[in-house]
């Protein structure tokens, strides 16, 4: 099977989940080729629908759970978004499809991985997507406010300066937790607090 027929039988697959409801996700899905984002040795299970090892301890999600969390972001064409934890890069790639490259900015812990991301990237056609190598923890303060901000990694509660850079009324989704983790979906009040609602059970690689 072709990698794109294999990224269409994904789709499909994708499209009969309860928790993914939007079109726009599907196309982004649809649109992004993940084989590019494995390691070369990986590239036969690109489209199998489960996390793959990148080096430095960091994993590319399960399409599955990049399309439930894009999903639930809610995001339209022109929002600005913040990721914390760029890894190979997919998942920023699949936001950039709904929001726009531009609207993108992503924080790597690990040097070697926001470098090879940033390459990716731009070779693919995601040159815009803003890549810099930080303590996520701290966000990306110079591009605040953000419309939402979402983590790849899991934190034992949401980062006070990643929820401060969302505006009020916008959207910070993450894994909390260390051995049992949730995948929470929390909007940001005009007094800062956040209103949050459990999105079940998800096992990610922790923050470093």
């Amino acid at each position: 099977m072709s990698f794109e027929a294999a990224r269409e039988s994904l789709v499909d697959r994708l499209d009969r989940r309860s928790d993914i409801e939007r079109e726009s996700t599907l196309d982004a899905v649809r649109a992004v080729p993940r084989h590019e984002f494995v390691p070369e040795s990986r590239r036969s299970e690109a489209y199998a629908d489960r996390p793959l090892p990148i080096g430095d301890g960091a994993t590319i999600s399960a399409p599955h759970m990049v399309a439930i969390m894009v999903d639930a972001l809610d995001l339209s064409t022109g929002d600005r978004v913040l990721e914390v934890g760029t890894g190979c890069g997919y998942h920023a790639a699949v936001t950039a499809e709904v929001v726009g490259a531009e609207n993108v900015f992503s924080v790597e812990y690990s040097e070697r991985l926001a470098s090879e991301a940033r390459e990716r990237l731009d070779r693919l056609g995601y040159g815009a997507i803003g890549i810099r190598t930080g303590d996520g923890r701290e966000g990306w303060p110079e591009h605040a406010p953000y419309d939402a901000a979402y983590l790849t990694c899991a934190a034992p509660g949401f980062p006070d300066a990643v929820v401060e850079q969302v505006r009020p009324g916008g959207v910070v989704l993450a894994p909390i937790g260390t051995d049992r983790q949730r995948l929470v979906h929390a909007t940001r009040r005009a007094d800062g607090s956040l209103d949050r609602e459990d999105r079940g059970g998800v096992r990610f690689v922790r923050m470093q």
